[in-house]
């Protein structure tokens, strides 16, 4: 049950950081530029982050006006960026 409810709780931040950054990855992964598989990674490498309170500090001190990138801490730094340029991941 904690193993369920740890990727649901990532899951929901790698779905902020995406909103945040001004991502849909639903519609990414419509578009084909993003595979489910990789989606499923993204959150199963959030899962090994050591600083999701940091994480959800930024979060939230960028609800409000988005970013441009991700901070540097964050495991899926590199997927968004190619998503934010058209790049498949």
């Amino acid at each position: 049950m904690t193993e369920t409810l740890t990727i649901k709780r990532h899951a929901v931040l790698v779905d902020r950081m995406a909103d945040t950054l001004g991502l849909d990855l639903e519609e990414k992964v419509l578009e084909g530029l993003l595979d489910p598989m990789s989606l499923s990674d993204a959150v199963l490498r959030c899962t090994g982050c050591s600083d999701t309170k940091g994480c959800n500090l930024w979060l939230d001190a960028h609800l409000e006006t988005g970013a441009a990138t991700a901070p540097v801490m964050c495991r899926n730094g590199d997927i968004f960026e190619l998503l934010k340029h058209g790049k498949r991941v």
